[in-house]
């Protein structure tokens, strides 16, 4: 059997969360019950549990145009289910997806969310 006709091995949470926590300032958590990078205690990357995406799916919030670039080049990797579509996010098919490409995307996240400015904390007092 020719190497070229061996199939990949199966990117998985473990090599994102290998790739996320050599970022800065990343932790570990949970979003939903799902596996989850934070940075800034803000989600950037979780396995995407909606119903609405593919089994083993990742969600990386990424800025709608980027969004819209990466599923218009790779479409057979990137894609966008109904539940995510209005909020700034992509969903990658894992085991589709490139690990330089995973890491670039994960990077792209990671700059976005650490961007964001931080909402002034809600008053107890307004209800």
């Amino acid at each position: 059997m020719k190497n070229a006709a061996m199939p990949k091995k199966a990117i998985g949470f473990d090599a994102v969360r290998k790739i996320g926590r050599s970022l800065p300032d990343v932790e570990e958590g949970t979003a939903y019950g799902s596996p989850a990078l934070k940075v800034q205690g803000k989600l950037f990357a979780c396995i995407a549990i909606n119903k609405a995406a593919e089994p083993n799916s990742l969600m990386v919030r990424v800025p709608f145009e980027d969004r819209d670039a990466l599923i218009d080049e790779q479409p057979d990797v990137y894609y966008l289910a109904d539940h995510y579509a209005p909020y700034p996010c992509v969903l990658v098919r894992l085991a589709r997806v490139d690990p330089a490409a995973l890491r670039d995307l994960l990077l792209m996240g990671w700059r976005f969310v650490s961007a964001q400015k931080k909402r002034p904390a809600r008053s107890r007092r307004d209800g």
